[in-house]
Formats: structure tokens, sequence, C-alpha cells
């Protein structure tokens, strides 16, 4: 997850790092492929990442304007 949002920006689920992992895990594997992975970020808690203090959210739109 920390790898992802590093790189590419993003915050994600847990469970979409794990097929980045085992891509870059099996990188023979899949050498001279096209390979697609798809990341998801809606279950995920911004409070409770190790690396939290580094992600900011968004202000909220002001009501009045």
């Amino acid at each position: 997850m920390r790898m992802i949002y590093e790189r590419m920006k993003i915050v994600v689920e847990p469970s979409c790092a794990v097929p980045l992992a085992a891509l870059l895990k099996h990188t023979r594997r899949f050498a001279g492929q096209r390979v697609a992975i798809i990341f998801s970020g809606g279950n995920v808690d911004l409070e409770k990442l190790p690396f939290g203090s580094t992600v900011t959210t968004p202000s909220a739109p002001d009501k009045h304007g």
C-alpha cells in the first residue's frame, strides 16, 4: 500500500496491494506480458494508515458558497 501511495499518490484497499506484490515477487513469470491490476480504495480508514500523517484529505466544500 505504501509503495502504491508513494509512487502513484493513490490510497488503495489493503487487498489491492496483494496482486502488485505477487507481480513484483514473480517478475520472470510476467516478463514480456501485458499485465493489468485494478486498484480500488473504498474500504480504507486514513486515520489508521501507518503513513496516514502524510495523507491529506480534501476539505469539504463550504455550504455558503
